[in-house]
């Protein structure tokens, strides 16, 4: 009797065993998502390639810059949606204004330690002889990551000025999703 009771014990913890090894690995848990890219994870600047500055001589069409975020972190993080961007004028007229934002809709970027991606500003230059009140001559950018309060102070190297119109609903001069 005794090793009867032992056969079966012994069968039920083979048989537990290779249930427990007969788990598919989509049952098992996932990895968590990373988490989101805060402004001390990231650094910004302005690219500055032939094809990615903007043409800002011309004053008859829009023209884009375009800045980016580096994952200088050693992690995997996210960005999603809209930086904050304030530009601070070089005339005393200027002020600062907030960007307004696209119809354009985020895609959340997954950024590695050393991944690189950008967003575009489309901008409506205009010549110098537009008289003062009506021209918005850019000095330095403020730029807020997604989600973020903390940001970045660029300054604007590419000169010339754009068509002042900080208070229009539909303004020609607005910025684009991350990644966009």
């Amino acid at each position: 009797m005794k090793s009867k009771l032992t056969a079966v014990a012994l069968a039920a913890v083979v048989v537990a065993g290779t249930a427990a090894a007969a788990v598919p690995a989509s049952a098992a848990p996932a990895a968590p998502e990373p988490a989101r890219c805060h402004t001390a994870d990231l650094k910004a600047g302005f690219a500055m390639g032939d094809d990615a500055k903007p043409e800002m001589e011309q004053a008859d069409k829009q023209t884009q810059a375009f800045i980016w975020f580096t994952n200088q972190s050693k992690r995997t993080c996210t960005l999603s949606g809209f930086a904050g961007v304030d530009m601070v004028g070089a005339q005393e007229t200027d002020g600062t204004w907030s960007l307004a934002r696209s119809s354009k809709k985020p895609v959340k970027m997954t950024l590695k330690p050393g991944d690189t991606v950008d967003f575009s500003i489309n901008l409506l230059p205009v010549a110098g002889s537009t008289p003062q009140k009506e021209k918005f001559v850019p000095a330095k950018f403020l730029v807020t990551p997604p989600n973020e309060t903390e940001h970045f102070t660029l300054k604007w190297p590419f000169g010339g000025q754009i068509l002042k119109q900080d208070g229009a609903t539909h303004p020609a001069t607005y910025l684009n999703p991350i990644g966009m």
